[in-house]
């Protein structure tokens, strides 16, 4: 939902391969559209083979799983099997991608998506359901910055990571399905600085399972 345009945003994904958006109101469609905004066409699922040695798919693959909307009205869509990123206009002008785990086959890396609390939602968090874990990344320029979590039932492992929430304070919600069915709550405790290589450190959120 955009309440400032009275508009609600639909991840058209386990059939179809689009980005689907209705009047709030009335359910009426206003538009569509597909990877790089590009017209959808809505290939049958068995007939899309991922393949991470070939060049970025042109369309969505099956499902596009999630949509969710920056406070900077940037349109952030989870392209699952393809393993990306991709980030739009509200009018579906593509901006950037970026690639998450891109040799991820099966359930692929990019399930759903939460933003981080502050104000300027500085960070994106992205749930990894085939690789059993969160990803984090510096939301400006889609920078990954590290990833916790790995497959397993204790607290802080994953059995399938497939749906995520952040609050106002930062702490982050993770559902998971395929032998998990629970949530796990991860409380946020500020940030700290990371080395990259030569150009110097670079803020990261930092996690911690429970309350």
């Amino acid at each position: 939902m955009h309440a400032k345009d009275n508009e609600v945003y639909v991840a058209d994904g386990y059939h179809n391969r689009r980005v689907i958006v209705m009047d709030a109101d009335t359910l009426a469609f206003k538009r569509m559209w597909g990877a790089y905004g590009n017209t959808p066409m809505d290939i049958p699922r068995l007939q899309y083979r991922y393949d991470p040695d070939a060049p970025p798919s042109q369309q969505f693959g099956n499902p596009v799983h999630c949509v969710e909307i920056s406070h900077d009205d940037l349109v952030y869509v989870c392209d699952r099997v393809n393993n990306r990123i991709r980030v739009f206009r509200k009018n579906g002008t593509f901006v950037k991608e970026q690639s998450i785990a891109p040799r991820t086959r099966g359930f692929g890396a990019v399930h759903d998506m939460a933003f981080s609390g502050d104000p300027r939602q500085t960070f994106l968090y992205v749930a990894d359901g085939a690789n059993r874990k969160v990803w984090m990344v510096r939301r400006d320029d889609l920078k990954i910055l590290g990833s916790f979590g790995h497959g397993g039932h204790y607290a802080g492992e994953f059995a399938l990571t497939h749906v995520m929430e952040s609050d106002s304070k930062g702490n982050l919600y993770v559902g998971e399905s395929i032998g998990g069915n629970r949530v796990q709550k991860f409380r946020f405790a500020g940030t700290k600085k990371v080395a990259v290589g030569r150009s110097g450190g670079r803020a990261r959120p930092v996690t911690a399972a429970g309350g």
